[in-house]
């Protein structure tokens, strides 16, 4: 039997989604002196350090002090082909695709560039306490086979697949109905539940993938319901308008999905910015999931998704990073960017809400909350560990705090991967001091 290891720190435990709260506080429970059991990858237990340490007296300890242990972090949408282009200048969402994203995808046919950048990517991650992420490959099916096998190597829960397209991209980065269908099932076969990866069907959106392939990846996905779904929707207001010209049957930008049987639970739709009434109550009512990538909204200037009105609406929404639209690698500027885009849409979340989308409500969202996203026993011992005090400038302001909450959220306004203590995947430390 695998040994049990006692880590020691603070606690916040949420006990209810703090979009359905009145007081969003008021849905995690705060250990001062807490502790996390874990033995054979889970977590056993999870609470006051005197209960958990007499439950497991020979226990190995790690002692973290003041600091606070979470879940580790879950990016529900990124592109990790994207690494090499992040924080590029000044385009939006077509031109960024044509002058940026295309060329660098192009490198990936190299298998050996596709490695080194899936290991740079995931490591990158770790360091800022990302445990779980959903990431889009790029056409060549060896890109996403280097992106499972990296994480395969680090022990990560993940979500990906090879994106497909058969129009409007260089001819390099094309692929046919047929071929997209045939290269997605063969990695599905390949990777779907082996160790903790899972296979997401991937049409990278609507402008570029013909119906045909879009009905070809829905037949893919009737056959192999347990998956997951990933593409975009309603980032940008031209890109809407060019969905329109192109689809010209459809009711709205989600019906050119809903068509083709791309619709329902394990469909994770980033961004979903400027949505209809028709097409929230569609997504509402069939489970899928909305992604809010907030650094990359305002970084290319697509717009503010509505999150505390869709939330409290009964959407199931998760966060992202997206890379690299998104500017940045962690989900601490990730949840910063959250905050900021909801004062200015008039709706700023609370420090609960922002520490739930980046673990919980992601994992939610990726359909994985029974193994990732929280402190529960049974869960896979994913954790982080965040020092609040990681910098004078933040350490000054929390010690202020008289709350929990006043405690964590400078370290979310402007802490970084210096605010990551220790980082542990599936029960083992892969991050320490």
């Amino acid at each position: 039997m695998s040994e049990t290891k006692v880590l020691l720190g603070q606690l916040l435990q949420f006990e209810a989604d703090p979009f359905a709260m009145p007081d969003p506080g008021a849905a995690a429970r705060h250990t001062r002196h807490g502790a996390v059991a874990v033995a054979g990858g889970r977590i056993l237990a999870a609470g006051a350090a005197d209960t958990v340490r007499t439950a497991h007296p020979d226990a190995a300890i790690t002692d973290y002090g003041e600091a606070l242990i979470l879940p580790g972090f879950v990016d529900a949408h990124v592109h990790y082909p994207q690494t090499g282009i992040i924080a590029s200048w000044g385009k939006r969402l077509i031109d960024w695709l044509n002058t940026y994203t295309f060329p660098e995808e192009m490198r990936f046919a190299d298998p050996t560039y596709a490695q080194a950048a899936a290991a740079l990517y995931l490591d990158t991650a770790l360091a800022h306490g990302t445990t779980t992420v959903c990431s889009f490959c790029t056409i060549h099916p060896h890109s996403a086979d280097a992106f499972f096998e990296a994480a395969a190597a680090r022990g990560m829960r993940v979500a990906g697949g090879k994106t497909c397209m058969d129009r409007n991209a260089p001819d390099a980065l094309r692929d046919t109905p047929q071929s997209a269908y045939d290269d997605s099932a063969a990695l599905l076969a390949r990777w779907h539940g082996t160790g903790r990866a899972v296979y997401a069907i991937t049409p990278r959106f609507s402008p570029t993938s013909t119906p045909d392939q879009l009905a070809a990846l829905g037949a893919l996905w009737a056959e192999n319901p347990g998956c997951l779904m990933q593409t975009h929707l309603s980032e940008q207001v031209d890109e809407v308008a060019w969905v329109a010209d192109l689809y010209p049957d459809a009711r709205d930008y989600l019906d050119t999905y809903e068509a083709h049987g791309l619709l329902g639970e394990g469909a994770l739709f980033g961004h979903a910015i400027h949505l209809t009434d028709r097409e929230k109550a569609r997504l509402r009512d069939t489970g899928a999931s909305l992604i809010h990538c907030p650094t990359s909204n305002s970084f290319i200037g697509s717009g503010i998704m509505a999150v505390d009105a869709l939330c409290r609406a009964g959407q199931r929404v998760g966060l992202a990073t997206d890379v690299g639209g998104g500017s940045n690698f962690g989900m601490l500027r990730t949840m910063a960017a959250a905050y900021e885009l909801g004062q200015l849409h008039g709706t700023p979340l609370h420090p609960a809400h922002l520490v739930w989308l980046a673990t919980e409500g992601s994992a939610r969202a990726l359909r994985m909350e029974a193994d990732v996203g929280t402190l529960a026993p049974g869960s896979e011992a994913d954790l982080m560990v965040l020092d609040l005090a990681s910098i004078p400038a933040i350490a000054q302001r929390a010690n202020r705090a008289t709350t929990i909450w006043e405690a964590v959220f400078p370290t979310i306004m402007m802490g970084d991967d210096r605010a990551v203590a220790a980082v542990w995947v599936n029960g083992a430390p892969v991050v320490q001091p």
